[in-house]
């Protein structure tokens, strides 16, 4: 297969990909009329990590391992569980806030909230001492404008879904913080499966302690929750990892933003939910913030932005 045609294989995928998130917050609505937050994330991110099972199992069936000593095993075994639990613990939280502020806003304006650690991300770098270039800082001025349309209502206040949605783009930042120092030292598709895990039992807790799951009603929301851990977790997950495979990450990542944009119309399609002028002129903006924070600056020691399914 051409360099072209693989390239347009792999946009595709990752088309679908961001296609597959963006309904996602449409499953994510849908089931809170039948369980609570953390038990919606529970179950999904519990299946999401079953899901991801058979996927590691073929991935790794034909690869062949170098001979390591006992003690970088150990390390490398050490680094993996670290990883998977520190993904796992920021992704619980992201999660959860995001579950619980859908409930109180509409799945276009929770897209393009969470959609703001791409912004986010870079700025949280300078703390770190990673450079950010005038295309970031301009995307991050854009976002401020295009929140305020699209969250700050009458009398300079926000919305409590909106506000929660926020804090939850603000702890997707620091979980894709960590996973970028994660990742190049184990296996991602492993360290994703621990960290559904992780969540998912994390999630566990507090839903056995303030809402009382019952099997009848995960059944009733069985659509949802499957759409969530499969698809989201699982299925778009892989996707993911085999659309980036040679692919430019600032086209890559443009690609998977989009998921904000799918959102809205998902939400319109199925939900019936409609945005008013000003939201509408919120999300573009934001969208605009979305695309210059992925255009290519000089390069220079910083955060390449990525996208969160």
């Amino acid at each position: 297969m051409e360099k072209s045609q693989i390239k347009l294989k792999n946009s595709l995928l990752l088309l679908l990909t961001a296609t597959i998130w963006g309904v996602a917050f449409v499953a994510q609505s849908v089931s809170m009329d039948y369980v609570g937050s953390f038990t919606f994330n529970a179950v999904r991110n519990l299946i999401g990590a079953v899901v991801l099972l058979p996927v590691i199992w073929f991935l790794n069936r034909n690869k062949s391992e170098k001979p390591m000593p006992a003690h970088l095993k150990r390390e490398s075994r050490r680094t993996l569980i670290t990883g998977g639990v520190a993904c796992g613990v920021l992704l619980c939280l992201a999660s959860n806030f995001q579950q619980m502020g859908i409930k109180y806003t509409t799945v276009g304006k929770a897209g393009f909230i969470t959609a703001c650690y791409i912004v986010i991300v870079p700025v949280i770098g300078l703390f770190l001492k990673k450079s950010c270039g005038p295309f970031i800082w301009a995307a991050v001025v854009l976002a401020l404008i295009g929140l305020y349309l699209l969250c700050i209502q009458d009398g300079l206040s926000i919305g409590k879904g909106d506000l929660l949605v926020l804090i939850c783009s603000l702890l997707f930042s620091l979980h894709i913080l960590v996973i970028d120092h994660f990742s190049p030292l184990t296996d991602g598709v492993k360290m994703s499966c621990i960290q559904f895990l992780v969540c998912g039992i994390l999630s566990g807790i507090p839903a056995l302690l303030f809402e009382n799951p019952n099997l009848s009603g995960i059944l009733d929301a069985w659509v949802p929750i499957l759409y969530a851990g499969v698809m989201s977790c699982g299925v778009a997950y892989t996707l993911q990892i085999v659309g980036q495979k040679g692919m430019n990450p600032t086209v890559a990542s443009l690609i998977l933003s989009l998921e904000s944009c799918i959102s809205v119309i998902a939400g319109w399609l199925i939900l019936g939910q409609r945005m008013s002028s000003r939201e509408l002129i919120g999300c573009i903006i934001m969208f605009c913030a979305i695309i210059l924070a992925q255009l290519p600056q000089k390069k220079a020691p910083g955060y390449e932005p990525q996208s969160e399914g």
